[in-house]
């Protein structure tokens, strides 16, 4: 499945913090559903010319976390959010599918994503800007990663 590949790459991203030995439910596993929530499991979803990366920094800036996005995608040191900031920022059904495919409630879902993003968001926005990309794989690829 494309989330499990997208999984994959991101625990790969991430140097495979939160790993495989816990049953799939690691760091990448997690940025992996939610990304694919989001759409970015698949090439070709909606839109030409977005990815899903740009989606969830958009999401993320309508709920007031602009500084700490910036912080990610920027050079300097990433500042931090919390579970509950994560579970405001994203609609309820998506944070909903992100839990059911890591397998954890979806509390959990928003502490690990807290936990992560700031990461995976600073690592795929090595120049300071969002990349262009059809998917996120194509992203992570372009990047190295």
């Amino acid at each position: 499945m494309a989330g499990n590949d997208l999984g994959s790459l991101l625990g790969g991203l991430l140097g495979g913090t939160g790993g495989a030995s816990q049953g799939g439910s690691g760091s990448g596993n997690i940025l992996g559903a939610l990304l694919s929530a989001l759409g970015g499991g698949q090439s070709g979803g909606s839109g030409g010319g977005s990815n899903p990366l740009g989606g969830l920094l958009d999401m993320l800036t309508k709920s007031g976390l602009t500084e700490q996005k910036d912080s990610w995608v920027g050079t300097g040191q990433n500042q931090s959010v919390t579970g509950a900031q994560i579970q405001q920022a994203l609609p309820d059904d998506t944070l909903q599918k992100v839990a059911e495919q890591a397998g954890v409630t979806p509390e959990q879902a928003a502490s690990d994503l807290a936990r992560t993003l700031p990461q995976a968001v600073d690592r795929l926005t090595p120049q300071g800007q969002v990349p262009q990309a059809a998917s996120l794989e194509e992203l992570v690829r372009q990047q190295s990663l």
